[in-house]
């Protein structure tokens, strides 16, 4: 195991919940009493729209906080915290949205991560199937399931509280490059203390689908225009997902960058997360640079939700676009 993959225990930090649990505590809105109002809370988050004849419903997953200090590498804290509120962010903690793409193509329903999978009631995250379900769908119609990396909050969904499939008829496409570092024991075994429970992890996550996962060569469709494309750096097979139909294009960047607000404003910041970041930075500018040049529409796992917009080249960063939110599909 060489230094890109073991500087502070990157990928066990989303594998294991329980290192996230030491974050500080979400507040809650309490309880109603019986003869009060209804507790305060959101509404189902998922939202609609169109990329070519294709149906993109972006299904929430939640959102967790978590200590600020420390996840930037490179840069001192007064730093980040600057960018941080140049954006109207809080300064104290970090706060990561979970969003997934539900793709349907007509032919194949396709989710594109899973999301944190089942947690304990009351928790922020883990809502990627209460909002399938609220959104019209049932589990069972989804026909493939596309991983862009192995981090526990993009497979940990792949199981049911009981760890059986969540999704029972669907194929699980995967890069094959990120699937034999995840699943070779010997690396497995060479990997610091604090990171081979994401090893576990992803074992545990993939058994239940086994004869139905399909690993595919970067450039590589899952389905007719939904296609794997390498954004490594962030783990060792991290992949962007191209989704495409007629001349309208989409690209879901997964984790190539944690909040744009932070890591594409400055996508010199190396964050904690990242297991080789000096080749995630390079593919963040690659492929921002590309999508800005092309006025291509994107999403990411962890932008603000709906998490679908734009990317605009700023000075030697990027400015996320939020997409416009319209009642119509």
């Amino acid at each position: 195991m060489d230094r890109r993959h073991v500087m502070l225990g990157a990928a066990a930090a989303l594998a294991t919940p329980a290192l996230l649990r030491a974050a500080p505590a979400v507040a809650q809105a309490p309880a109603a009493a019986a003869s009060g109002p209804a507790p305060l809370g959101q509404a189902p988050g998922f939202f609609r729209h169109r990329v070519g004849g294709f149906t993109v419903t972006m299904l929430n997953d939640g959102s967790r906080a978590i200590p600020l200090a420390n996840f930037v590498r490179n840069a001192p804290l007064e730093e980040v915290q600057r960018t941080l509120a140049e954006s109207f962010l809080p300064t104290d903690s970090f706060r990561i949205p979970f969003t997934a793409p539900l793709v349907d193509t007509g032919r194949h329903l396709v989710l594109i991560d899973t999301g944190n999978g089942a947690q304990p009631a009351g928790s922020p995250v883990g809502l990627v199937a209460a909002n399938m379900r609220a959104a019209g769908v049932d589990p069972a119609r989804v026909t493939t399931v596309v991983i862009s990396h192995f981090h526990g909050d993009h497979i940990n969904g792949l199981t049911l509280a009981d760890g059986s499939a969540a999704y029972p008829n669907a194929e699980v496409v995967v890069n094959e490059a990120e699937w034999r570092f995840w699943m070779d024991e010997g690396a497995a075994a060479r990997a610091p203390e604090a990171m081979r429970p994401a090893f576990a992890n992803a074992a545990n996550r993939f058994r239940p689908y086994q004869g139905r996962i399909r690993q595919v060569a970067a450039g590589a469709e899952a389905v007719p225009g939904i296609r794997l494309d390498a954004a490594y750096g962030h783990t060792p097979g991290h992949s962007a997902v191209h989704i495409a139909d007629g001349t309208e294009q989409m690209l879901y960047v997964a984790d190539l960058t944690n909040r744009p607000e932070l890591n594409a404003r400055r996508p010199d910041f190396h964050i904690v997360f990242d297991m080789d970041a000096t080749a995630a930075e390079a593919t963040r500018r690659r492929i921002f640079d590309r999508v800005a040049a092309e006025r291509m529409r994107v999403a990411g796992f962890h932008f603000p939700f709906p998490a679908a917009g734009f990317m605009a080249k700023e000075g030697n960063g990027y400015r996320f676009v939020p997409g416009d939110w319209s009642a119509a599909v």
